[in-house]
């Protein structure tokens, strides 16, 4: 899967999202057990609707109820029959949000504890961008076509959740996605009920502005109170446990630029035997190798869209031997040399 599929590795989603999806798909035909070994998951993975699984295993789980469901857009139709708020305590604290602005706020905040993705350099999840054909919610979700039934999940819930509480309530225009047609495009105009454009440059649904300004009724300040301080309870415990891929990136960071960042000096750093190591990082279905290739590539990108070092000294910061090693590594990244990527 390569560098980007071993970013998916350092990534959560919760149980409780996970479970509602395992269940839509048994409901739809599944069997459960051969869904489980699909993804490498046990029952017991569910039993707290608060704990986390991998993301490349919530992957597995969303192809394989895909092929035995026979239902290419089961993304889409998850959304479209499916209740936000029976999933996830996210759910319910946006139903106990006093506005739909408010709602969109605190969607982005809490957004990681349905499912953790890489933002970049970006501090929050969705944007409100005001673009010359009107109001559009941006997703700042990077390389989204590594996983586009993220982004079919993305859209669906934004409007089937609407649809539901608001009916006919004018909310989205259009949406545009950055993945290609897929053969079953015909299903999300019939479910999202929008345009839809296909290998655009954004994730980005396009919004009547006065959405924002929509009540959500009755709203309840109190319960909102209460779930918003067990949403920041689970936001603290995720951002402090973290991945051990999280943590050794952090380890290898500040070292980069040295050229010697090596697995002995990490396990050492985190109190632990060099095998111990190796069989967690197995566990995240990652490698050492692999998350300082993954380290590597997001902060060559870093430097060179920031447009403040050269391609040489982007080499020199990542620890490369010398500018040829990095362009040859770069271009297994991107595609693309160094110097055409900066501009």
């Amino acid at each position: 899967m390569g560098c980007l599929g071993m970013k998916m590795s350092a990534s959560t989603v919760s149980a409780g999202y996970a479970h509602g999806l395992l269940k839509y798909a048994i409901l739809r035909g599944a069997d459960e057990q051969q869904m489980l070994n699909i993804a490498d998951l046990k029952s017991a993975d569910f039993a707290d609707p608060d704990n986390r699984i991998s993301m490349q295993k919530y992957v597995k789980l969303t192809r394989g109820a895909k092929k035995l469901c026979n239902s290419p857009a089961l993304a889409l139709e998850f959304c479209d029959d499916t209740r936000f708020e029976k999933l996830s305590v996210v759910g319910l604290i946006c139903q106990s949000a006093p506005n739909m602005g408010e709602v969109l706020k605190q969607l982005s905040r809490y957004s990681k504890l349905v499912a953790e993705v890489d933002l970049g350099q970006e501090e929050e999840r969705f944007d409100v961008v005001p673009m010359q054909d009107g109001l559009w919610i941006v997703d700042n979700r990077k390389s989204p076509n590594e996983f586009i039934e993220l982004t079919e999940g993305t859209f669906g819930r934004f409007i089937c959740e609407f649809r539901r509480h608001f009916g006919e309530v004018p909310f989205a225009l259009q949406v545009h996605v950055t993945h290609s047609k897929p053969d079953y495009h015909s299903e999300y105009e019939k479910i999202l009920q929008v345009p839809v454009t296909f290998d655009s440059d954004k994730n980005a649904m396009q919004i009547d502005p006065n959405w924002l300004a929509v009540e959500v009724a009755p709203a309840n300040e109190y319960l909102f109170g209460v779930l918003a301080q067990r949403g920041d309870s689970l936001l603290k415990d995720l951002e402090e446990s973290g991945t051990l891929a999280a943590k050794i990136s952090k380890i290898i960071l500040p070292k980069l630029h040295t050229g010697e960042v090596n697995m002995d000096d990490v396990a050492q750093s985190l109190g632990q035997s060099r095998q111990t190591l190796y069989r967690k990082l197995k566990a995240e279905e990652t490698t050492f190798d692999a998350l300082l290739d993954q380290l590597r590539h997001k902060m060559a990108r870093h430097y060179l869209e920031g447009k403040k070092v050269s391609a040489n000294e982007t080499a020199y910061l990542l620890g490369f031997a010398d500018p040829s090693s990095f362009s040859r590594a770069f271009k297994r990244w991107t595609g693309a040399t160094p110097g055409s990527y900066r501009g």
